[in-house]
């Protein structure tokens, strides 16, 4: 970890490397790792941590967040507090880690926790998603096999071939609700083609289909299947124009720059009439912890990323199969 101080406040930060149980594939590559950065602010006797994952997708780098993270030292030295702090860093992943590690440590000073003091109500167990990985149509229909009891899948989609991938997936797992996601990889093309098989699958929501600024088509669209927005959609500045093409969206916080906005963006998203849909890159249990209190607001609930690793943190998020518990103090909040 690198570190910052002055007499009363530490911030410490760095880059931690979890193997994944096998490897994770989406249409943009695979990957056999999570690297996450992890953010610790120090004071008078209490220590917040905040966790975040880079995102490549927007040209974010762990060694760049680090340096984000590094330069906020003076304004952290200074008393920095959650909610100044959207006007000093651009929403992202290194927002993100420093305002989860602020909430976490006022939690722990005023010995209360986060919900408390946002005025939240108490998080409670949730069912989360379980993904299945993008592959050829046996890959997929095996890897589905094997967690067919979930309640919720989430599949990851790729474009061409993608009708035999979600028709392998249904027969595998018949009683299982299905929701895909195609991280922006099909066309005007084989749209229709691949939200027709979706509907004969049973599918009930369908994650980004075309790529971000190039959905304007999804306004023109007769749809029976829910279209829910993950890289079309970022904070509270991003809703605007998407509700004649989206039904639901993805808040995940690594985009908002941290729970602040998150909490405050599904209570604009709700106000709008969008469904809300809580979602987590492939990390540990401190980045999920936050998003406890955002999944109380969500119709859909993808927080399976421990799930996916080979090993999670010491005192991690209880799963009891796709079941969610609230974190414990000594984890976050």
């Amino acid at each position: 970890m690198k570190t910052t101080q002055n007499d009363a406040t530490t911030l410490r930060c760095g880059i931690e490397r979890w193997p994944i149980a096998g490897r994770f594939t989406i249409s943009r590559g695979a990957k056999t790792e999570a690297i996450v950065v992890v953010a610790e602010i120090s004071r008078n006797g209490h220590t917040g941590r905040g966790e975040c994952v880079p995102y490549a997708r927007y040209g974010e780098t762990p060694e760049g967040v680090v340096a984000s993270l590094l330069a906020m030292q003076e304004p952290v030295a200074a008393g920095l507090d959650r909610q100044c702090l959207a006007s000093l860093m651009p929403a992202g992943a290194a927002r993100n880690a420093l305002d989860c590690a602020l909430c976490d440590l006022e939690a722990k000073c005023r010995d209360q926790r986060i919900w408390t003091l946002l005025d939240r109500p108490a998080p409670t167990p949730r069912s989360t998603a379980y993904t299945i990985s993008l592959g050829s149509p046996e890959a997929m229909a095996a890897a589905t096999a094997k967690a067919a009891r979930r309640p919720l899948l989430k599949i990851k989609l790729g474009g061409y071939g993608d009708p035999e991938r979600i028709a392998a997936v249904r027969k595998q797992a018949p009683e299982s609700e299905l929701i895909v996601d195609a991280n922006e990889a099909w066309t005007l093309e084989n749209l229709e083609r691949n939200l027709a098989a979706c509907e004969a699958a049973g599918v009930t929501l369908v994650e980004q289909p075309l790529p971000a600024g190039k959905d304007a088509a999804l306004a023109q669209m007769r749809r029976v299947i829910s279209i829910c927005a993950d890289e079309s959609v970022h904070d509270r500045a991003s809703l605007d124009g998407l509700r004649e093409r989206y039904d639901a969206i993805n808040i995940k916080l690594d985009k908002t720059g941290g729970l602040t906005e998150a909490l405050a963006m599904a209570d604009a998203a709700q106000a709008l009439g969008f469904e809300i849909m809580v979602g987590c890159m492939v990390a540990t249990s401190l980045s999920m912890a936050p998003a406890m209190l955002l999944a109380q607001q969500a119709r859909f609930v993808d927080l399976d990323g421990p799930l996916l690793l080979a090993r999670d943190r010491s005192g991690g998020l209880r799963y009891e199969g796709s079941t969610i518990y609230p974190p414990d103090a000594a984890l976050w909040g």
